[in-house]
């Protein structure tokens, strides 16, 4: 029989239902084992599925698969916090269903840091953003596979200021891990990148240009949403409330949003995505509270 007749036979057995006896794993195709199947394992079962065989070790270990496989496990039902101790880190499960006691699991502090110096800054897909108060600099950490890197150079890049600096992690569309690090010293600000392929910072030379930038703005750190970071600011001197910018991640600028004006100088908030839509919660003083869903685009 020659390849194509035995090629027609096969079609035809599967769309009669015929010969279903010798299904096997193969039939399903890379793609669905990977993006179906694999892809809703815990990281440990990932782990051991990269043994079956080399393509699998090769498609399982490459940095897409490891985003897609993040941002799976990222649900309501999986997430944790983190709550940082004498050189422990206690690990939470997040569940507003159950009402029973919270059970936590213990890793060690991976660097060698004064655990109450340890400052988490943020979080994105799994990595953390780590602050040491009694130096400023800034790590970037895995907590899962308590692997970390120092980004502060020695040119003082990614040195952190509280309560004058702000940061965002985020992922460019060459799934590039980025920190962006938004610095305020004497009146100016400065806005720096780094690159986790590159273990590189360059600066964004046109950030000076903004005039809400002058002089001493308050800002949150970034939330990343549908490639653009934003983050809140609250202009107490020039009298301008609370703005919403936006850092589109590929063109690297800085772009002014719509957003409601509060009529308060003075507000509690945080931006926070939910089914992949931008939030924002706020408290007014005691009494006045809310949050609405962000239109980005």
């Amino acid at each position: 029989m020659s390849t194509n007749n035995l090629q027609s036979c096969k079609r035809k057995m599967f769309l009669h239902g015929h010969g279903r006896q010798s299904t096997s794993i193969d039939d399903l195709g890379l793609d669905i084992l990977v993006y179906e199947i694999l892809i809703r394992l815990p990281a440990k079962g990932v782990g051991r599925s990269k043994c079956v065989c080399k393509e699998w070790l090769s498609v399982l270990s490459t940095r897409h698969f490891a985003m897609m496989h993040c941002r799976h496990i990222s649900t309501s039902y999986n997430q944790k916090f983190i709550a940082i101790g004498s050189r422990l880190c206690s690990v939470f499960p997040l569940s507003c269903e159950d009402s029973g006691p919270l059970l936590n699991s213990r890793i060690l502090l991976p660097f060698e840091a004064p655990w109450n110096k340890v400052n988490i800054l943020t979080s994105f897909e799994g990595l953390l953003c780590v602050c040491f108060r009694n130096t400023g600099k800034l790590v970037i950490w895995n907590p899962l596979t308590r692997a970390f890197k120092e980004v502060s150079s020695s040119n003082s890049r990614g040195l952190y200021k509280p309560k004058s600096d702000a940061i965002g992690l985020y992922v460019d569309k060459t799934d590039d891990y980025k920190l962006l690090h938004i610095k305020h010293r004497r009146g100016r600000m400065w806005v720096h990148v780094y690159s986790s392929i590159f273990d590189s910072w360059h600066k964004i030379t046109f950030a000076n240009k903004l005039r809400c930038w002058r002089g001493k703005p308050i800002w949150s750190n970034g939330t990343f949403c549908k490639g653009v970071l934003y983050f809140l600011v609250n202009c107490f001197i020039e009298n301008k409330g609370v703005m919403l910018f936006g850092f589109d991640v590929e063109s690297e600028r800085f772009r002014l949003k719509t957003f409601p004006r509060f009529p308060h100088a003075y507000y509690d908030g945080n931006l926070v995505v939910v089914h992949k839509e931008l939030h924002m919660g706020f408290l007014i003083g005691r009494l006045i509270c809310g949050g609405w869903k962000v239109k980005v685009g």
